[in-house]
Formats: C-alpha cells, sequence, structure tokens
C-alpha cells in the first residue's frame, strides 16, 4: 500500500482533523491523499493544514458561468483556485520517490471535455502564474457522455484526438513543466 487516499473526504473533515494525528502519533507513516472535486472552501483545506501529505483536486472548469450550466456548482472556479493556492502552501510541488511513487505535494487533475467545454486555457494558465509552473498536472481524456449528457449536445458524444491534444498544448503553453496525459 503506498497511501490512504481519502475520496470525496470533505463532509468527514472534523472526524478527519480529529483522528488522524492520533493515528499519526500512533506510528501512522504513510503518506495520506486528499482526493477531492476541487470545489472547497479554502478555510477548510486550512483545518487540514500538516495531517494531508498530498492534495489531488479536480480542476474541472475555467469559467463559473461553465461550472453552474453543467454541475449546478454557483462559485465553482474561485473556490477551486483558492483551495488549490491553500493546498499548494501546504505540501507545494510534487515529490516523488526513488520508486516513481508519490511522497507530498499536489497533483491537479483536469479532464478534457467536448468542444473546449472545460476552460482548459484559463485553468492552465492559473496554474502557471498562480500556483506553480512546477505544478503537476494530470490532463484525463476519459471523459463519456453518460446519464444526462446525452440530452446535452454539446457533451453528447466523447472526445477527440485533437481535443486531448489542445489541453497539453495550451498546458505546454502556459509554461507548466510536469504534465501527465501526453
Amino acid at each position: 500500500c503506498h497511501n490512504i487516499n481519502f475520496v470525496t473526504p470533505t463532509h468527514q473533515v472534523p472526524q478527519i482533523a480529529t483522528a488522524l494525528p492520533k493515528a499519526i502519533e500512533n506510528g501512522l507513516q504513510l503518506p495520506l491523499v486528499y482526493n477531492c472535486g476541487g470545489y472547497e472552501e479554502a478555510d477548510t483545506i486550512r483545518l487540514l493544514d500538516g495531517i494531508f501529505d498530498i492534495y489531488m483536486p479536480d480542476f474541472k472548469y475555467g469559467d463559473e458561468e461553465t461550472a453552474f450550466m453543467l454541475s449546478f456548482a454557483p462559485g465553482y472556479v474561485e473556490s477551486a483556485k483558492a483551495a488549490i493556492i491553500e493546498m499548494h502552501r501546504q505540501v507545494g510541488e510534487l515529490v516523488l520517490d526513488a520508486n516513481g511513487v508519490a511522497q507530498r505535494g499536489l497533483i491537479v487533475r483536469h479532464l478534457v471535455l467536448p468542444g473546449g467545454l472545460a476552460g482548459t486555457g484559463e485553468v492552465m494558465r492559473f496554474l502557471a502564474k498562480e500556483v506553480s509552473k512546477d505544478t503537476y498536472v494530470n490532463i484525463m481524456d476519459q471523459y463519456r457522455p453518460g446519464y444526462m449528457a446525452v440530452d446535452n449536445p454539446e457533451l453528447a458524444r466523447p472526445i477527440t484526438k485533437e481535443e486531448f491534444a489542445e489541453p497539453i498544448r495550451l498546458a505546454n503553453h502556459a509554461g507548466l513543466s510536469r504534465i501527465e496525459g501526453v
């Protein structure tokens, strides 16, 4: 086991903040991962300072209108930006061990959507300029239309090879140096 991965743990933050320091004091040494959708309050993330080793948020959208239209998430972009800045302040750049296993740092995931709906250019610009050009970014191509996406013409199809190549180009253009998905 390389780490303990807490997936979508926001609703459990009080319990995590209480239990994990005790577990660490009693010998827990595995890296702890906070794996979330990015729609976090920076104040909540501040409560976790010193507890998590790795933050792995999604950064789903580059503009508020799309975040609201597709996920009914008012204020998503500003919340994600503030949370990611706080996460980076706490854990810094991604550090790997000799075997390439993450030990500490920030990993940002970005799912490519059809038609450029994810606002990738703004996401990459923000990460490079406001966080760090050394931010580790996982650009993901696994979007598949499901559930109500088939009712939305913009989302009713998988992405093309060209649509996946564009976010990688945008990440490189922004100056990001650690991109997975290439």
